[in-house]
């Protein structure tokens, strides 16, 4: 019997989608698979950079009038995760509904909102507070985009590719965190958009800077990569589900474990995404740190996009194991520089200690990405004998997408917690180190989780 290698559509539906069959992959498969990463990654990307936004906005707020505690501060850097990780909630269960393309192109557009609502408020001294914790909590809607992307991704690529595909798509994506860290400082200084972006404002020290490019620099990227997805992307018949099919996912024992686990390393980069720019520059405000903060972010992106094979070849649970002890012993180093922040050169320690956490966070998102899939076919096999090989495959590729979107969304409550760790603990004690020590002690547990469920000899799922 001949193999059918075209895939036949339906205007942007694909009807008939088999990646993990060998020679529709490299007959058909395989291009559109790409075509669809290439424009899921630059939408995500700039997702990001709208959703971290604040993480540099606050940091120059007080500079140009707006007179906040260092606790109001950490507020709206963390709102964004708060409402970030919410919509994921609800992201994660909207591609099998609505469809990959069509919910790419709007969630994108979406982001026009807060973008343009960020480029007007920051121009007017009398903007309320109220006002700016609006806009912190309408950026997550940039956050909520990962959730449907990934979930969205995971349906292209056959169980061979998948690791990889979601690296590429997730570790790009969230290079748009360093994007935003970098670009921004620099926008901010010139009036890029001339008249129509506004008058500078202008700081205590007398120089001028233009706040509001912060937000309205993103503006044309969006409305480019909005259309780009309407009119490029494709959806995929076999991976729409109603909510209810998709509600089995809350059964699973493995999808609230797993959810732990991508807490600590999601949870974490964009954590410290979120808190590394205002937390260096409370604690070492001698240093000019806004010039450099963009590098762990973009850190944590690179080392994810590029060792999703390592997992691939390597076993996902395995790499995760060592990334949480990676993890532990550079929050130490975190910790010792702080302990001695006062000695000449202790800053560089201090970032050095940063960046070896953004890589090791990249590495981690990596591997508990790959794990999913992997943990889902033996699952699926073991509590639904009676299905067919075609309902097995539909099945497990269903749940591993649908787990895959909520544990990001678990996972990026972390955005919120982090900062606000590092507000609280200063409020309460003067320093950082409660947090830190707090961050530590989560992930020993995620040592032992991994170890217990997905690495010790006859572990339970080994992966």
């Amino acid at each position: 019997m001949t193999v059918q290698q075209t895939s036949p559509r339906k205007g942007h539906t694909l009807v008939d989608w088999r990646p993990d069959e060998p020679d529709f992959w490299q007959s058909d498969g395989k291009k559109i698979a790409s075509k669809n990463l290439w424009i899921s990654i630059p939408c995500l990307l700039l997702a990001f950079s709208v959703w971290l936004v604040w993480s540099v906005v606050v940091a120059k707020l007080p500079a140009i009038g707006f007179a906040y505690t260092t606790d109001q501060l950490f507020w709206l850097a963390a709102l964004p995760g708060l409402s970030g990780a919410t919509l994921r909630i609800f992201y994660s269960f909207m591609v099998p509904i609505f469809g990959g393309r069509l919910w790419t192109a709007l969630s994108t557009a979406s982001l026009l909102i807060p973008a343009i609502g960020i480029g007007f408020a920051v121009q007017d001294p009398e903007t309320p507070y109220v006002m700016f914790l609006g806009l912190a909590l309408l950026c997550g809607l940039g956050g909520g985009n990962f959730a449907s992307s990934m979930a969205n991704i995971s349906f292209f690529y056959p169980k061979t590719e998948k690791g990889n595909a979601l690296a590429l798509n997730a570790g790009l994506g969230n290079a748009g965190v360093s994007v935003m860290q970098f670009t921004v400082p620099l926008v901010i200084t010139a009036g890029v958009f001339g008249a129509i972006g506004g008058e500078p404002q202008v700081t205590s020290t007398g120089a001028k800077l233009w706040l509001q490019n912060a937000g309205f620099v993103w503006v044309p990227f969006l409305v480019i990569t909005s259309v780009a997805a309407w009119f490029g992307m494709d959806n995929i018949e076999s991976a729409r589900a109603s909510f209810k099919e998709q509600s089995i996912i809350f059964q699973r024992k493995h999808n609230w474990i797993m959810c732990v686990l991508y807490t600590g390393t999601f949870g974490s980069f964009i954590g410290y995404s979120a808190g590394f720019p205002l937390l260096a520059k409370t604690q070492f405000p001698d240093v000019n740190s806004l010039q450099y903060v963009f590098l762990g972010p973009l850190v944590g992106a690179l080392s994810r996009a590029a060792t999703g094979w390592v997992s691939d070849k390597y076993g996902g649970g395995r790499v995760t194991f060592w990334t949480f002890l990676v993890m532990i012993g550079a929050v130490a180093g975190v910790l010792f520089f702080l302990g001695i922040k006062e000695t000449p050169g202790s800053f560089w320690g201090f970032f050095a200690m940063f960046m070896v956490l953004f890589f090791a966070t990249g590495v981690g998102n990596a591997s508990t990405f790959q794990m999913i899939p992997t943990i889902m076919r033996k699952e699926v096999t073991r509590l639904m004998p009676g299905l067919d090989e075609t309902q097995f495959l539909r099945q497990a590729e269903r749940e591993s997408a649908a787990i895959i979107a909520f544990t990001s969304a678990i996972a990026a409550y972390g955005a919120f917690f982090i900062p606000k760790a590092y507000g609280t603990s200063i409020t309460l004690t003067g320093g950082p180190e409660l947090a830190l020590y707090t961050f530590m002690t989560f992930y020993a547990l995620c040592v032992a989780v991994t170890w217990v469920y997905y690495t010790r000899r006859n572990a339970p799922v080994p992966c």
